[in-house]
């Protein structure tokens, strides 16, 4: 069963007076639109968004959040800017399944930790690439390997048939 799912932040203007600052472009947002749609129709309701303080990157989370039931829980983790450590990311997520094993967690953050959160959770050490949107869908338990299961983006959800 899929209990995280990385994701990367839409389409991000150019570079501004601070990156922090960068906000999603209207291609941005119809990505992110996109794939929360996609997460509803094929996994159960996430219990909280975590996501990175950058702009781009909490009105993603926003998005998706709007396609949760109410109930799912908005976070900012500081840990999930671009440069952020994954190591300290998978320390959060461990202690929180260690008092609430059940719950089901989306991270919205940046290229290039995004990569590196997928192979800090995933047995295999995998580390995509990730589109703008995109997200990956793994089983993970504190203390074990995790599973990366599939990897989706809006480019190859345009590619399917409607």
């Amino acid at each position: 069963m899929v209990n995280l799912v990385i994701m990367r932040h839409g389409e991000a203007e150019a570079l501004q007076s601070t990156d922090a600052k960068r906000q999603l472009t209207t291609k941005g947002k119809a990505e992110a639109c996109r794939m929360a749609s996609w997460l509803r129709q094929h996994y159960p309701a996430f219990d909280k968004i975590i996501c990175s303080p950058y702009s781009r990157a909490r009105q993603t989370a926003e998005l998706m959040l709007q396609k949760q039931p109410a109930g799912c829980e908005l976070a900012l983790l500081s840990d999930l800017v671009p440069e952020g450590d994954p190591v300290q990311v998978q320390l959060y997520l461990d202690a929180l399944w260690s008092t609430e094993p059940e719950q089901r967690i989306l991270l919205v953050s940046h290229m290039p930790l995004v990569s590196f959160l997928v192979q800090t959770f995933s047995s295999a050490g995998q580390c995509p690439v990730f589109a703008t949107a995109g997200l990956a869908c793994l089983q993970y338990e504190p203390g074990r390997n995790g599973q990366l299961l599939e990897t989706v983006s809006p480019q190859e959800l345009s590619l399917l048939p409607v």
